[in-house]
């Protein structure tokens, strides 16, 4: 099967078993899962660059910024012992948990039991997975804003339950969204997933909007989980609360965080949850028949990073690297005609579509086909988050601030360019 496309968009695959042709669709747990929607627009820019067009690259949110030496350091160190060459143990080492309570008590004064309410995961997209399909059962229903990072929705499909999109929508009431889909759905949902600051929309809360979900859960003996996978990456003086910060927030829910973004430790796969015993016991439970742990070079690297990183001020400096590439993006692209929004954390940027292309019944797929061709640059469609993203882009700042204005030329020739819109349209 050497070179043979196995993706989604390739559903004509077949193999064979017992003498019959069996459909990749076959597989219920597939056909519930849409084709991946960016594999078009990297599909056309892999096609560019074979051609070799310069593309600048903002679609996926793949930091490019090397790992801080400190941590890396560390993890040679740990690789040259052999006894780390053994496996680990699928709930993390122990200092690593030790290390992450830690730190959630210096950033948020939360306190969390290291054996209990705190487990590490591959990751946040491994351990919500499981998470999900340790506590959904088939039929149960999840509410998940829309847009959202998908993962948050499909983690629930895999796992056999259902999922009631709750628009997170500018100007509109989210909490208003949230009740009327509760008094339209049976069976009420089990869980509510959501993440703040919010990947893609970059759309940020204060503390009152935790307590108020804490008080909406357990009205409702619902389960809260939260992806605090941007928690660190914040600017202009705003400070990303925890959910676990809100009153009895334990008692109902989870948070997620990671060490990708904020380290710049994204190949590591180094993700945490924390919170509810119940909820954290069941991950525990499942993620013990599926794995032995991260390579343990990786945990104490991990370690190190966590507890020496006041010492090293790893953090500010991510932070003060995504904002330089934020306000030259913002500004070169203003410049260029199209104004958007100048985000205060994550490290995207969500770009509304220039009105006449949207007055033109032009959406984001088209636009970002449309953005790869004439202004050779690569982003993120908003329909791959959801229906309500489908009037923007999500620019990820992943290329240095040089060709972030290279791209802001581009796009000027393009969003400016008559001849340009009237062929697009």
């Amino acid at each position: 099967m050497a070179g043979t496309d196995l993706s989604l968009s390739s559903l004509s695959v077949r193999f064979i078993r017992q003498g019959k042709f069996i459909m990749i669709e076959d597989f219920e747990t597939i056909k519930r899962l849409p084709p991946y929607v960016f594999a078009e627009v990297n599909k056309i820019k892999m096609e560019a660059r074979k051609r070799g067009d310069d593309i600048i690259d903002l679609g996926m949110g793949n930091p490019d910024s090397p790992t801080p030496d400190y941590i890396i350091e560390k993890l040679v160190e740990a690789s040259r012992n052999p006894k780390n060459h053994r496996y680990s143990v699928s709930r993390g080492i122990f200092k690593l948990r030790l290390a992450i309570v830690n730190m959630y008590k210096r950033n948020y004064g939360i306190e969390l039991d290291p054996d209990a309410e705190a487990i590490v995961t591959m990751g946040i997209k491994e351990g919500l997975s499981h998470l999900m399909l340790a506590i959904i059962n088939k039929g149960d229903v999840a509410f998940v804003p829309n847009p959202t990072y998908p993962i948050h929705a499909y983690s629930v499909i895999i796992a056999g339950g259902d999922v009631r999109s709750i628009p997170l929508i500018p100007g509109e009431d989210f909490f208003e969204h949230l009740m009327t889909a509760l008094k339209q759905t049976w069976p009420k949902p089990k869980v509510i997933i959501l993440s703040f600051p919010h990947n893609p929309t970059t759309v940020t809360v204060e503390l009152d909007f935790f307590e108020k979900l804490v008080d909406f859960a357990k009205e409702n003996d619902i389960y809260i989980i939260h992806d605090n996978a941007y928690a660190d990456l914040t600017f202009d003086g705003y400070k990303a609360p925890s959910f676990l910060q809100a009153k009895g927030a334990k008692d109902v829910g989870v948070e997620f965080f990671s060490m990708s973004k904020s380290y710049s430790m994204a190949g590591f796969r180094v993700g945490f949850a924390l919170g509810n015993p119940v909820l954290i016991n069941a991950l525990s439970r499942i993620k013990s028949y599926l794995d032995y742990g991260m390579f343990q070079p990786i945990q104490i690297a991990s370690i190190i990073a966590l507890n020496e990183e006041m010492e090293h001020n790893a953090v500010n400096d991510m932070v003060l690297h995504y904002k330089k590439r934020r306000d030259v993006l913002i500004e070169s692209f203003r410049f260029a005609g199209w104004h958007i929004e100048k985000p205060k954390a994550t490290m995207f940027v969500w770009g509304k579509i220039p009105q006449q292309f949207l007055d033109a019944g032009i959406r984001s797929l088209e636009f970002s086909k449309l953005l790869l061709d004439k202004a050779k640059v690569a982003v993120s469609p908003g329909i791959g988050f959801g229906e309500y993203g489908d009037e923007y882009v999500r620019f990820a700042l992943v290329e240095n601030e040089m060709r972030i204005r290279q791209a802001s030329k581009g796009i000027k020739h393009f969003v400016n360019n008559e001849e340009f819109f009237h062929k697009a349209v």
